[in-house]
Order: structure tokens, then C-alpha cells, then sequence
């Protein structure tokens, strides 16, 4: 799975409640709004793929978890990006991966680790 260095064409949206909820049930068959849906078309040569943020579901996330709004939308991206890549996380193994990705991806942007709980050392 590429990473570095990958060449891609990715869109990202914003989208209302309703809308990522239509959106959720017509291709995921959830009946709710969630907070980044990818829509990944292809991989190779180039990736590309639509990413869809529902604005309240990811206002909401950053306010519950107490973060600034600018990170959590640079977490989803990154997160949204990395299912465009092929990342997942189903099984404990690949989610283990993929949040370590993220985190340093993250770092990267001096933004802390959205799985480290409050008062935590980093991992």
C-alpha cells in the first residue's frame, strides 16, 4: 500500500447532515450521518478518490473530544486519505497500523495524537 510519495487527485467535500446521511445509506447502507466517507476509484497509477466530511458530525466529534475544530478535519482527511490508499481498520492488527499512520502523519503537522487520551504519555 503506497504512502509516500503516491501521486493522487483527491476531493474533499463538505457536506450537511442530511446530505451525508443520504449519502451514508445509499452507498454504505447506514442510516445516519458519519464523519468521512471515502469514495476511492482508483489506486493505480494514480490515486483517486472523493473524500465527504459531514460538517456536524465532525463539529460535534471535535467539540465532544475537546480538540480544535482544524484538527480533527486534518485527522479525518489524513484518515479518509489513507482508506484511499487501501489502509482499514477491520481487523485490531490493521486499525493498530493505520492510527499509527495517522498519528505520525499528524505529527508531522505539530498536531497531538487524536487516540492518546488526555494526560497520557505519547506512544
Amino acid at each position: 500500500m503506497a504512502l509516500a510519495g503516491a501521486a493522487a487527485e483527491i476531493t474533499v467535500r463538505v457536506v450537511d447532515a442530511d446530505e451525508g446521511r443520504r449519502l451514508n445509506r445509499e452507498f454504505r447502507g447506514k442510516d445516519y450521518a458519519t464523519n468521512v466517507l471515502t469514495f476511492d476509484y482508483a489506486r493505480e497509477p494514480l490515486v483517486v478518490a472523493d473524500l465527504v466530511l459531514c460538517a456536524p458530525i465532525v463539529e460535534d466529534e471535535a467539540r465532544a473530544a475537546g480538540v480544535p475544530l482544524e484538527h480533527h478535519y486534518a485527522h479525518l482527511v489524513i484518515h479518509g486519505t489513507l482508506h484511499a490508499l487501501g489502509h482499514d481498520h477491520q481487523q485490531a492488527r490493521q486499525a493498530r497500523r493505520m492510527e499509527l499512520l495517522e498519528t505520525r502523519l499528524l505529527a508531522e503537522l505539530a498536531i497531538p495524537d487524536p487516540y492518546r487520551p488526555p494526560g497520557h504519555p505519547a506512544r
